[in-house]
């Protein structure tokens, strides 16, 4: 299990290793856009709507390793204090809860992406470009997520027992 568990965790930092560079094509289409605009008094009709549809894909692709590196928004008042089974259990549960939006997030996505696919969806602007690539990174996202989290309650309750495992330190 733990190695299913690292190959995941393996897989998910590689895909955030990718996506992370996304924000500076994001910027780059932003500032093509602001010296269009403002410079040449040309504004475009497709940059700010290509960093809209690129910055779904790079806010949701990270999220997956961003579980195990521990960088989501978390209330840790209780948590950090814990010790022992308390701080296992309070883990697991969060582990869980961030499960069940990512299973949530999934059953909901597909059919939309297929139907957005299906209908050669485009966004209905002067560029138009079809929308379901952007779209498909949510289910997608959320597939990795769910993956992730199990590879987390791996590591978490391997390490209840003692065992060796992997911990954020060694898969970074």
């Amino acid at each position: 299990m733990l190695n299913i568990a690292n190959a995941i965790t393996t897989t998910n930092k590689h895909i955030y290793g990718l996506v992370k560079w996304l924000v500076f094509i994001i910027a780059g289409l932003m500032v093509v856009e602001v010296i269009s605009r403002y410079s040449l008094t040309t504004p475009t009709s497709w940059a700010p709507e290509l960093a809209t549809l690129l910055f779904g894909p790079f806010f949701l692709l990270g999220g997956p390793y961003l579980l195990h590196m521990g960088g989501h928004v978390a209330v840790d008042l209780v948590s950090s204090r814990a010790k022992g089974k308390l701080k296992m259990t309070l883990e697991i549960a969060a582990i869980l809860l961030a499960m069940v939006f990512g299973g949530i997030l999934l059953w909901f996505s597909v059919p939309l992406v297929i139907s957005s696919f299906n209908y050669a969806e485009t966004s209905y602007s002067a560029w138009n470009p079809i929308v379901w690539p952007s779209k498909a990174a949510l289910p997608f996202a959320s597939l990795l997520l769910l993956l992730q989290g199990f590879a987390e309650l791996v590591f978490i309750i391997g390490d209840s027992n003692g065992s060796e495992t992997s911990t954020v330190n060694e898969v970074k």
